[in-house]
């Protein structure tokens, strides 16, 4: 190889492989989404490219295919210029695939990579080569090797050394399914595929339907033949070529054809040089093979784009957030939690702060958060067991509409197979979720049960007016028992400007003063429990909006972010 033919291989080398990591990538990334036939048939092209990419580049792969009848083996034989191809009247003739080969070294892990098996090597003889060069008397179908080093022009055939693999293929029409099957396969991994065609038979369904259109991208590697053309008046030529070329196009093949459709007969060698100098020439440039598996990874590639969810996602909005994260805190009853919490704080203050006479009163009541085993502070802890009662079917309901609306607004502009995935990333953990919001709720630090200072500051003054009451109490209690017992005793003290004695003040003002800081602890408490209820409420809503997030937002994202990359290798492919 020639150091300007090298440096034209090592960027499109590149290129190549750069096209093959990212389309690698795009089925990574579209695992489980796209349809598996999709993925497998891509995986399928990317194996084939590689293990060609590793074979000889030297060489040029290129597949005779025809119907039967086609005259294909005999067009073959007819180009090759040595009778190799059986032909016959005998229908299927050819059952395997024969190979005429020009530059045996290398190639032999390539045919044996095609299954190939039948070859016949046409320059084993460099020295006859040479002298069939040079005779004068040397026919046109000398061979195909002598016109690779010719077609270049004198003095530059040390430059034409591309080698070359002609291979003859069973009837793509077979009634042998076997040989349809090593037409099929060859179809996918030869270089170059001539489609041999004749008059008769060149607008059947069979190879446009099946063959032609499927490989539509393959234009560059593409030549279609029309084979047997001395059947015809030499008047009819030119619109049934034309006939052809309509064809070709309906299918899907355009003007990057290696050259226009080509009338030969291998009967009287018309146009048979013609078809050898396209060939040679394309066996000399040494791109085929290249063009080949840049049509292959085009077509993965275009398959693929149709598997992009076309449009853009609306993806996760602030609106859609909140309307999830308000769903699940309705979902979870968290009002309720909020009123027993805020009924727990009000009965706890009153034991703490209400009248000391009546206190007993309240311990017949039961602690709304002690029913709902949330009383106990869990220090950070996790909670391994509350009493909360089970999402009930309405709950069930509801977070399932939630989710269902948060699904569809993030995945709205999209269209399969993403947008599935989409649905089906937001609901990954909905088994859990009841679980997930029931840990969400116990794990709020309730702390009804703390004492605050206000709640010791009232305390204490209960049991001071207590203390005075009984003191007073106990006075008066004194002084009556004196009186009973006839004992002489000092009358009590009383307080300038009260007329009442000391010890029925005391009694007096104790018992107001209860009642009176009883009244300003309850006072205190309706300000305090409503600040409370907020402090719970926020902690709740924060709790779900975390649910909300682990659960929902942060699958749904990634499967957006996976949306996004697949794009990405998907245009880097393109490049």
């Amino acid at each position: 190889m020639t150091p300007t033919s090298t440096s034209k291989a090592e960027p499109a080398t590149t290129a190549l492989a750069t096209t093959v990591d990212a389309l690698t990538t795009a089925l990574d990334l579209g695992q489980g989404r796209l349809d598996p036939e999709i993925l497998a048939k891509g995986r399928l092209v990317l194996e084939r490219v590689a293990t060609r990419r590793e074979l000889s580049a030297e060489h040029t792969v290129i597949g005779f295919f025809g119907a039967t009848g086609s005259g294909k083996s005999t067009l073959f034989n007819a180009v090759v210029g040595k009778e190799i191809a059986k032909s016959a009247a005998r229908r299927p003739t050819t059952s395997t695939a024969q190979a005429a080969v020009w530059g045996k070294e290398g190639v032999e892990p390539l045919l044996d990579w095609l299954g190939v098996s039948n070859r016949t090597y046409m320059d084993e003889d460099p020295a006859q080569a040479a002298e069939a060069l040079n005779r004068a008397d040397v026919p046109v179908t000398v061979g195909m090797w002598n016109k690779i080093r010719t077609s270049v022009g004198a003095g530059k055939t040390e430059e034409a050394t591309g080698g070359l693999v002609l291979l003859d293929l069973p009837d793509f029409d077979s009634v042998e399914a076997s040989n349809r099957k090593i037409v099929e396969k060859m179809a996918q991994c030869v270089d170059v595929l001539v489609w041999v065609m004749d008059p008769q038979k060149y607008a059947d369904a069979v190879i446009h339907q099946d063959f032609i259109q499927p490989l539509a991208a393959h234009g560059a590697v593409t030549l279609a033949v029309l084979n047997q053309v001395d059947r015809l008046d030499e008047a009819e030529l030119p619109a049934v070529l034309d006939s052809l070329k309509l064809l070709l196009a309906k299918d899907g093949l355009t003007s990057t054809l290696l050259a226009d459709p080509l009338g030969v007969s291998a009967r009287t060698g018309h146009n048979i040089p013609r078809l050898r100098e396209i060939l040679g020439q394309v066996a000399v440039a040494k791109n085929a093979a290249v063009a080949r598996i840049e049509a292959d990874l085009a077509g993965v590639r275009s398959e693929l784009a149709t598997q992009d969810g076309q449009g853009e996602p609306a993806g996760i909005t602030a609106p859609a957030m909140t309307q999830l994260e308000e769903g699940f805190y309705r979902a979870s009853g968290a009002e309720g939690l909020v009123k027993a919490a805020s009924d727990s704080y009000k009965l706890h203050a009153a034991e703490k702060t209400g009248w000391i006479a009546t206190r007993w009163v309240l311990k017949i009541k039961r602690d709304p958060l002690k029913r709902l085993g949330l009383h106990k502070e869990h220090d950070g802890a996790p909670i391994s067991k509350s009493s909360l009662p089970p999402l009930g079917t309405p709950q069930k309901a509801a977070l399932s509409t939630s989710l269902r609306t948060f699904a569809g607004q993030a995945s709205e502009g999209l269209a399969e197979p993403w947008s599935h995935s989409i649905r089906s990333a937001a609901r990954t953990y909905e088994e859990h979720l009841p679980r997930e919001i029931e840990r969400a709720a116990a794990s709020v630090h309730y702390e009804a049960t703390k004492k605050r200072w206000w709640w010791h500051l009232l305390n204490i003054l209960q049991w001071v007016g207590l203390a005075a009451a009984l003191l007073g109490l106990l006075w008066l209690t004194a002084l009556a028992a004196a009186s009973y017992f006839q004992l002489v005793l000092p009358d009590p003290p009383t307080v300038e400007g009260f007329p009442l004695p000391v010890p029925t003040l005391l009694v007096v003002t104790g018992l107001l003063a209860g009642i009176l800081v009883a009244t300003l602890g309850r006072a205190i408490a309706t300000v305090g429990y409503r600040m409370y209820a907020k402090g719970i409420r926020r902690q709740l809503e924060e709790n779900m909006s975390d649910v909300a997030s682990r659960c929902v937002l942060e699958p749904v994202q990634e499967e957006l972010d996976r949306l996004a990359n697949y794009r990405k290798a998907l245009a880097q492919a393109g490049k």
